[in-house]
């Protein structure tokens, strides 16, 4: 009789079942295991055993599977917290969650959305694994979709099948993009900012993972999601922060900057001020110590560092300094490019840059006392253009105090030359004392000039300006209606008929208006002035009888009437000064060309009675007249000029020439 067969044994089969756990097979071959333990007959209480273990392995596989995904969960929130920590750059770190969604719930696509505030809607800001254009561009009106409602609640949805679903407020746009992507499973979970214990936070976006096939999404995932949108939530608050930071902090550095150009302005403003204040204080001091206009100029010269001229309104020069404070010789200027910048600069009440030059007008009122010229090529700032246009004030308050001195002055030394103009006679030595007393040597030689214009006024006027605003030492006085002035003079000075055109244009200018001047002298002492000023009264009535108003000549310049009128009688002189081409010209060639032109005139212009006369040819006659036209000029036969040459050699007779 034959032994009994043993039953298998369930060992092998429970350490199979080992063995498929570390090697984490699938489910199938851990159930497989019972299957394969009853098939070999393992009798029925081991075999019961076997199937307990299996179960248990497959608990404990779906733990360890579960394990290993929350390690690959957590693994991922940390490397998001890590981006977070590590980069600055938002789309970096939105980009890096989307797409760590997209892989840890393995769906097909994710994405973010966040609200435009200014367009009132809300925009894809981030998409991973799609592949629609219109997807990518799809534009959410608050409240749509199954984003929309996450937004409205602060709460996750899902959703196995979007298309079907009536839960959410379907739009043609939306369901248009959702079928462009082929997308039908959507999980969508809120961006919370300020979630606490009892409250639900703000929505700042929604984060979403979708597949293109129905699916239902486990709450792990659910939490899953959350999370990562929690991260994408700090995200864009800590960049928003940032924003926030940055913008404050460049407000700040412009308020900085701003605060340290107006610290800036304020010391430069401070020190301008100081400046203009110590040069306001010098110019001051300046007037109140009764200094000259010079001394001005020589201050404001060196303040700007820069030459200063001070003209009249006829140009003429009456101060130039250099900045070290020495004088300089300056040429007159064009008063007509005087008055016209000087115009500019009272019409725009500012000091004007013109041909590398700035000029300020110095005014009383609308009158024009002078200008102020200072010679450099750049322009003032303000406040050095301040300071020039205040010396200009200063300026015209000196001349003024100076005009006003003048004028008094003026005034009661016209006293005394209207008594010597009246009656030299009664008290010549009484009239030379007073004049001491008043400053005027009436025994120094003075030159007499007797002037006129339509405007009398005006011409008195002019003639204080004239003798108060150059080198020119005199005095004026009105008489007769005329304007009377003595000129201090040197022997062997400027002579009368010079003196006389200067005076006539400068005083027309000032005047603005044609003045005639006659002049006389030297003369010295009351008699000789007095009888001087009658001279040149008869010489101003003879220039007005010519037709020379506006211009200005002495008596020895009207040829014979001048003899006529003068009381020197001056033959010898006008008899040389009419003849002396022909007399030198016979003295050095023993001709008789003064004879000619005598017999010439005397035969009333007939050549024939002339060579009669002279006992020559005729042609000797005309050759000799072809050299007194060479001599004497061709107008020497004109009516006037015939008349003062027959004048001359009826004197020239008389004399025993």
């Amino acid at each position: 009789m034959s032994a009994p067969s043993s039953s298998p044994s369930a060992a092998p089969f429970l350490g199979s079942l080992l063995d498929l756990l570390a090697d984490d097979a699938p489910a199938e071959a851990l159930g497989a295991v019972s299957s394969e333990a009853r098939a070999a007959g393992v009798p029925a209480g081991e075999l019961a055993e076997v199937e307990k273990a299996a179960s248990t392995a497959l608990r404990i596989r779906g733990a360890l599977r579960q394990h290993r995904r929350r390690e690959l969960q957590l693994t991922a929130l940390f490397d998001t917290a890590g981006d977070l920590a590590a980069s600055r750059d938002l789309d970096d770190v939105l980009k890096a969650i989307v797409r760590r969604a997209r892989m840890l719930l393995g769906t097909d696509t994710a994405y973010l959305t966040l609200p435009d505030e200014e367009a009132g809607d809300t925009y894809m800001r981030v998409t991973d694994g799609s592949v629609s254009v219109v997807f990518q561009r799809l534009r959410l009106e608050l409240g749509e979709g199954l984003g929309g409602l996450v937004a409205q609640t602060a709460s996750p949805y899902a959703t196995p099948d979007y298309g079907t679903d009536d839960r959410f407020r379907h739009t043609r746009d939306i369901n248009a993009g959702v079928l462009a992507e082929g997308l039908v499973a959507i999980l969508g979970v809120p961006l919370l900012l300020g979630s606490s214990r009892g409250g639900t936070g703000k929505v700042i976006g929604v984060l979403f993972a979708a597949d293109r096939a129905p699916r239902v999404f486990s709450p792990d995932e659910v939490a899953l999601l959350c999370s990562l949108a929690a991260h994408a939530a700090i995200a864009i608050d800590t960049a928003r922060a940032l924003a926030d930071t940055r913008s404050a902090l460049d407000e700040l550095a412009a308020a900085n900057a701003e605060l340290a150009a107006a610290n800036a302005a304020v010391r430069e403003h401070s020190a301008a001020m100081r400046r203009a204040e110590e040069s306001h204080d010098r110019l001051t001091d300046l007037v109140l110590r009764g200094r000259d206009v010079k001394d001005v100029a020589a201050a404001v010269a060196g303040l700007l560092d820069s030459p200063l001229t001070i003209h009249d309104p006829g140009g003429r020069p009456l101060a130039a300094v250099r900045p070290d404070g020495a004088d300089f010789t300056a040429d007159s200027m064009d008063a007509g490019w005087l008055a016209e910048t000087a115009e500019e600069s009272r019409a725009g009440a500012r000091a004007v840059h013109r041909d590398g030059r700035v000029i300020c007008a110095v005014l009383a009122g609308q009158e024009l006392l002078a200008g102020l010229v200072l010679h450099r090529r750049d322009r003032l700032d303000d406040s050095d253009r301040r300071l020039f246009e205040r010396a200009s004030v200063v300026t015209g308050l000196l001349l003024l105090i100076r005009r006003t001195v003048a004028e008094t002055e003026n005034r009661v030394r016209g006293e005394l030359i209207g008594d010597l103009l009246s009656d030299a006679e009664r008290d010549p030595a009484g009239l030379a004392e007073r004049g001491r007393r008043l400053g005027i040597d009436l025994d120094r030689p003075h030159l007499v000039l007797v002037a006129e214009a339509g405007a009398r006024e005006r011409l008195a006027s002019a003639a204080m300006r004239y003798l108060f605003g150059g080198d020119i030492h005199g005095v004026s006085a009105e008489h007769a209606g005329t304007v009377v002035l003595l000129v201090a003079c040197e022997e062997d000075g400027t002579g009368a008929g010079e003196a006389a055109r200067a005076a006539a244009a400068q005083l027309g200018q000032l005047a603005q208006a044609p003045v005639t001047v006659a002049a006389t002298g030297p003369a010295r002492g009351p008699r000789e002035l007095a009888a001087a000023c009658r001279e040149a009264a008869r010489c101003l009535r003879a220039m007005r009888a010519l037709g020379r108003t506006g211009e200005g000549a002495c008596v020895d310049e009207l040829g014979f009437l001048g003899v006529v009128l003068g009381d020197a009688r001056d033959v010898d002189g006008f008899v040389a000064a009419t003849l002396g081409p022909l007399l030198r010209y016979d003295e050095r060639r023993g001709t008789q060309l003064v004879r000619t032109l005598a017999a010439y005139f005397g035969a009333g212009g007939s050549l024939i009675r002339a060579k009669d006369e002279l006992h020559v040819h005729v042609n000797t006659v005309v050759q000799r007249l072809d050299r007194i036209q060479i001599l004497l000029g061709r107008d020497w036969n004109d009516p006037d000029r015939a008349l003062e040459l027959q004048l001359a050699l009826r004197l020239h007779v008389l004399s025993g020439g």
